[in-house]
């Protein structure tokens, strides 16, 4: 008898996203190949290398390692030992703060507490703990409404969001929120500056944002050994284990269409068709060229260009000529100016007077990153978008010294003086490796870019495509984003009739109704598909 013709999914882009749900795929019966522009896979996750010096180009660590320990437990791995995660414990990180002391944020929430006591006194210490329990509910109340798509509003009317709008205050920022727990702006602030990790600004973040924090004090913070862009080539590896087939320097030009369902892939000189293509790509960039406006009404050009956007990213890779053993591996330096700081991020204007900052010192805990008796140290300033009245070339090199002096705040008074290797980046370099108005968080998280407003999952403008990354439900930052790919590779899944048994883990989202199994797959014997060899599970 004739072996069955597998199911065959297109995934554009190998961020860790495109990756994660290549794992996912692969491993469950799918024909899977990715197509990656890059070199190398890992979009803003992968390594910087420069002059023996070792550097990650985005994310510097790993925290709420939930998503990705389920994610690998369905494909019967386990994450901590495949992407060799090291728990950073006391201190996960410094802040300094600009109006004066610092405190050493750890896991250890006993020691937390006492650490904000001999800062701020017994009051925020009892907020502290009040703030614990308050998010330990938020989480557990509103896990399933992120971790299900979202597809209108009345999805309102579920009981996943009934059970979240006990605890949810709309009308709230995360700074207002905190208010309730802490009279000390400090301690405020460090239970608020993770919303940078959406670049954001607490002032108008939506309160649910609060559990930011909580997740990086109640779960701890990793480093992945050989820095955190490590962790996509070895994502990438598992998953042509699995069958999947990579192809990297290979652009797509755009999505094929017949009709309002897109059925393939156009490369430089070849076709490839698909029953299923993912696209995970900076999520504008990817919609203003790879498909034809006329095809879009929700998303369109001319919608995407009144859309919020995310802060970007002013950064220095810097190696040096010495090590910093007495630095901690993460430093945060809070601006005295700090709610002002982050209005002239949203004012498309450039703080030059105590900028806000955050250097990784990554050597301290893997010197395999440097040559021996050298270190990184990785700059990151949170900065405006890109925007008509800043042109990045012209004080880019200003704005570099401006940085290197700040950092003596964290303790780095030589900088200067040990630089043997350098790279800067601005907005406008992020912006010309295709990240749009170089927001590299994407979409902006606002109340009216969130949940089925954002991009969903099974894109709603076309049939049979998928949105994996920051750009969809349910947003930026490493653990959503692997989350994301694990919703639409559900959905993916379901829509093409495949039940696989996920070792344990759930391939389908709790209270809502699962489709009935479809065996047939559309088109798979007519056309040249990408071809793999896909694992059923």
């Amino acid at each position: 008898m004739q072996a069955k013709t597998k199911p065959t999914a297109i995934i554009v882009g190998a961020g860790p996203g495109g990756l994660a749900s290549a794992m996912l795929l692969a491993y469950s019966g799918v024909d899977v190949t990715v197509i990656e522009k890059e070199s190398k896979v890992g979009g803003r996750t992968k390594l910087v290398e420069k002059d023996g010096f070792t550097y990650d180009r985005g994310p510097t660590f790993f925290h709420y390692p939930e998503v990705i320990e389920q994610i690998f437990q369905a494909v019967g791995l386990d994450a901590h030992k495949e992407l060799e995660l090291i728990p950073l414990t006391d201190p996960s990180y410094r802040l300094v703060f600009g109006a004066g002391g610092q405190i050493d944020a750890t896991s250890d929430l006993d020691l937390m507490t006492e650490r904000i006591r001999e800062l701020s006194g017994d009051k925020n210490a009892r907020g502290f703990e009040k703030y614990v329990k308050d998010n330990r509910k938020k989480l557990d109340l509103s896990k399933a409404c992120l971790q299900t798509p979202w597809t209108g509003p009345s999805n309102l009317f579920t009981r996943r969001a009934m059970r979240v709008a006990k605890v949810l205050k709309p009308w709230a920022s995360v700074a207002s929120d905190l208010r309730k727990n802490f009279d000390d702006e400090r301690i405020r602030l460090a239970m608020s500056f993770q919303t940078k990790y959406l670049g954001m600004s607490p002032f108008h973040a939506p309160s649910l944002f609060t559990i930011l924090a909580f997740l990086e004090y109640e779960h701890g913070i990793f480093h992945a050994r050989g820095g955190l862009g490590s962790i996509t080539p070895k994502l990438a590896k598992i998953a042509e284990g699995f069958g999947a087939k990579i192809r990297t320097s290979t652009p797509v030009k755009e999505l094929i269409y017949e009709g309002k369902t897109v059925v393939g892939v156009k490369l430089e000189d070849e076709t490839i068709y698909a029953d299923k293509v993912v696209v995970n790509a900076d999520f504008a960039h990817a919609m203003t060229t790879l498909v034809p406006d006329e095809k879009r009404k929700k998303w369109s050009n001319k919608k995407l260009e009144k859309k919020g956007y995310s802060c970007s990213t002013f950064m220095l890779y810097l190696g040096m000529d010495k090590t910093y053993d007495d630095q901690p591996h993460h430093q945060i330096y809070a601006s005295q100016r700090y709610e002002e700081n982050l209005n002239d991020i949203t004012n498309h204007k450039i703080t030059w007077d105590d900028p806000s900052l955050y250097v990784q010192n990554a050597c301290v805990t893997d010197p395999q990153l440097a040559p021996e008796g050298c270190s990184t140290l990785y700059v990151l300033v949170p900065v405006p978008n890109t925007h008509e009245s800043i042109n990045w070339e012209d004080i880019k090199d200003e704005y570099r010294d401006v940085i290197l002096k700040q950092m003596a705040k964290l303790g780095y008074d030589d900088v200067a003086d040990h630089i043997v290797s350098e790279t800067i980046v601005t907005p406008d370099d992020w912006g010309a490796s295709d990240i749009y108005r170089g927001a590299v968080f994407n979409l902006a998280h606002n109340l009216g870019q969130m949940l089925w407003r954002r991009p969903q999952n099974r894109f709603e403008e076309a049939k049979n495509l998928y949105i994996v990354g920051g750009g969809t439900h349910p947003g930026s930052g490493l653990p959503t984003i692997f989350e994301s790919a694990r919703i639409s590779s559900k959905l993916l899944l379901a829509d093409l009739g495949l039940d696989p048994d996920w070792n344990g883990v759930s391939n389908w989202f709790p209270e809502v109704k699962k489709p009935k199994v479809n065996t047939q797959n559309s088109g798979s014997k007519k056309r040249n598909h990408a071809s793999g060899e896909g694992h059923a599970a």
